[in-house]
């Protein structure tokens, strides 16, 4: 039986089991590999040292050439380390979020494929299943979260840099719309956007969460930066539909992640198809399977279909979110699915780190 191929996605989980030989954590979280191309079973490599001295550059060099000797299809791999002087500085720690296990991104390669829809389900069907949840609504520019969970209550802030989150459906969940509502829009640049960033991450009281989900915005711009650069992220759900269209951006988003070196967690199909109501029949209105196609080409996971349901546009719509009804309610199955799906990741990637696994039920 043939391996899987050997692309960008399957040298990267290679690499995240090598370890750096001084702080004993993997290359891939101390943010040492500094770029990777793969093209027909040939793979260059880029590694920055933390340290100078020959025997810590020949340890490292040793595990990462034992990690690509154990992949199959490697025609030619070359492997090349940052110049490093004497006294090379360590790179900075980012620091983790207090109280917060894990920080999954919810993200989309364009608008209008159900990416918010996608975060606020998973959100509250991981609550569901028992786990403490948190919701960031990063995507400053159409925050719509508050109108998918039904709320318009305002955080309390009762000193500087401490923000009471706001909570609905048992998620603790803060969003510019409860800052900013109404229909006035947000006109603010780059490092306006990493100072609001910083303070939902930093002076929210986010308490003890197994998860907090952060809606980002669509595309690949500030937002995202600012939080990669900010804090160590467990990975990033991409969000698309079946449509070409849909595909051909989320592949710059699976880019864009892993130049940052940030775990794919997987691709989770919105509005897959659509089940007539009188026949059962299976309707694909955007085509089928283009997500799943995707997400092996990229060596990524595939998390799930989520199908086009009425009772899910309702629940967004009236902020009644499907998930909050349980698994067994109309439309929630394939949400409750993939929530599964995502958790499963989330541990397999914190096993391999040495992180706590949280317990699904």
């Amino acid at each position: 039986m043939a391996g899987n191929p050997l692309t960008e996605g399957v040298v990267y989980d290679a690499l995240r089991t090598v370890e750096d030989p001084e702080h004993h954590r993997s290359i891939l979280s101390l943010n040492l590999v500094r770029s990777l191309v793969v093209r027909e079973g040939d793979i260059a490599l880029v590694v920055s040292m933390l340290r100078t001295e020959p025997a810590y550059r020949d340890a490292l060099e040793r595990a990462i050439r034992a990690a690509i000797g154990r992949l199959q299809g490697v025609r030619s791999f070359d492997l090349k380390f940052d110049a490093a002087g004497p006294g090379a500085r360590r790179l900075p720690e980012k620091e983790p979020i207090r109280g917060v296990k894990n920080l999954v991104a919810v993200a989309s390669g364009k608008g209008g494929v159900g990416k918010t829809t996608v975060a606020v389900n998973l959100a509250i069907a991981l609550q569901k299943l028992g786990s403490k949840v948190g919701l960031l609504d990063a995507d400053v520019y159409g925050p719509n979260v508050p109108v998918m969970l039904g709320t318009t209550e305002q955080p309390h802030a009762p000193a500087e840099n401490i923000i009471i989150p706001v909570e609905a459906y048992g998620l603790k969940m803060i969003s510019m719309g409860l800052l900013n509502p109404g229909d006035r829009p947000l006109i603010w640049r780059g490092p306006m956007l990493h100072g609001v960033m910083q303070q939902f991450l930093r002076s929210v009281q986010w308490g003890e969460l197994d998860y907090l989900i952060v809606d980002l915005p669509p595309g690949t711009g500030d937002v995202q930066l600012s939080l990669v650069q900010s804090v160590v992220l467990s990975g990033a759900v991409l969000v698309t539909t079946p449509s070409i269209v849909a595909l051909a951006d989320v592949r710059k988003a699976i880019e864009m992640f892993r130049q940052v070196h940030v775990d794919i967690l997987g691709v989770v199909e919105n509005m897959s198809h659509f089940s007539c109501p009188h026949c059962g029949q299976r309707i694909d209105v955007f085509g089928h399977g283009e997500g799943e196609r995707m997400a092996k080409t990229f060596g990524v996971p595939f998390l799930g279909e989520i199908e086009i349901d009425p009772q899910i546009r309702i629940g967004g719509d009236t902020g009644k979110p499907v998930a909050a009804e349980g698994p067994d309610s109309p439309g929630a199955k394939s949400v409750y699915a993939v929530a599964r799906n995502v958790a499963a990741r989330v541990a397999e990637i914190g096993r391999a780190a040495g992180a706590p696994v949280v317990q699904i039920l």
